[in-house]
């Protein structure tokens, strides 16, 4: 068997983890792959597809994560393993340009909102959403859903909205454009292949020792988002300014949650008739004990 692979996921704790030994203190055999920055951003650019094709396709990682929904549909056709040990929770929001004239949720009735296409900013939109306005009033725009260009359309004054996660959020918190409304969702872990039981704890083992260290300390990490940003944003930095983002909870993602998200997403159609998979939490599920 070969070196568990470990890519960051666009978050502080892998790169904690690397930084502090931790994987190589749990005794796992890694290769660390960046894929984001060296792309230029082009890792979140899956053109018209969207979290769930690039699961369909493959992922390289042995564990990888995306919104739980997604995750949930791909796990119950087979595409990978839902991990079920830990889930993690990511601050998002639908930001607006500060002179916009929209200033409620109900304001945005109509108005194109950029959003990646069945990827968390896309579920967590409808849901937030559908507290103020029928669904044929939420517009949403999948033609720009990648992730740096929603946010530089959205710089540029080329947006009217868009669905912001993770340090893409930061920024244009820090640039003074305006959230409408919080849009934060879960993410859900996935097994890729098959690696070792015993490696997947070691990694999670060591997520979690980065965890408590981001916890404890958050500015001291918040530089690692540049490590994930292409090069153009650097100059309007300050990480100084950004919060920790996303979080691992290292509790159970459990049968009951997993059917209350599978269900909503079968009430709003989001996946064509037949696309959804078994729905089989058991058959989906994976649990390795994180110690």
């Amino acid at each position: 068997m070969g070196k568990f692979i470990v890519e960051p996921h666009f978050r502080l704790q892998e790169w904690v983890a690397e930084e502090k030994g931790y994987f190589r203190a749990e005794g796992l055999d890694y290769e660390f792959r960046e894929l984001i920055r060296s792309s230029g951003g082009q890792h979140h650019n899956k053109g018209a597809k969207g979290a769930f094709q690039s699961i369909e396709q493959g992922r390289e990682a042995d564990v990888s994560c995306a919104c739980h929904w997604t995750v949930n549909v791909a796990a119950s056709n087979g595409h990978a393993r839902l991990y079920a040990d830990a889930y993690s929770v990511a601050p998002s929001g639908i930001f607006v340009p500060a002179d916009s004239p929209i200033r409620t949720p109900a304001d945005l009735a109509g108005v194109p909102i950029s959003v990646g296409f069945q990827s968390g900013s896309h579920y967590s939109t409808i849901q937030a959403l559908e507290q103020y306005l029928p669904a044929g009033e939420i517009n949403l725009n999948f033609e720009d859903g990648m992730l740096f260009r929603r946010l530089e359309l959205l710089i540029e004054g080329r947006s009217r909205a868009a669905a912001l996660f993770s340090g893409p959020y930061y920024l244009v918190e820090q640039l003074g454009f305006r959230k409408v409304i919080d849009t934060t969702f879960m993410i859900a872990a996935m097994i890729n292949g098959s690696p070792d039981p015993e490696d997947v704890r070691r990694y999670f083992s060591a997520l979690k020792r980065a965890q408590r260290d981001i916890d404890l300390r958050p500015e001291l990490y918040t530089r690692y988002y540049r490590n994930e940003f292409p090069e153009r944003y650097h100059a309007m930095m300050d990480t100084r300014r950004w919060g920790p983002g996303e979080r691992i909870v290292f509790e159970t993602y459990s049968k009951e949650v997993f059917e209350q998200s599978f269900n909503w997403i079968a009430q709003h159609e989001i996946f064509a008739e037949g696309r959804m998979g078994s729905g089989d939490y058991d058959k989906a599920a994976v649990s390795f004990a994180v110690r």
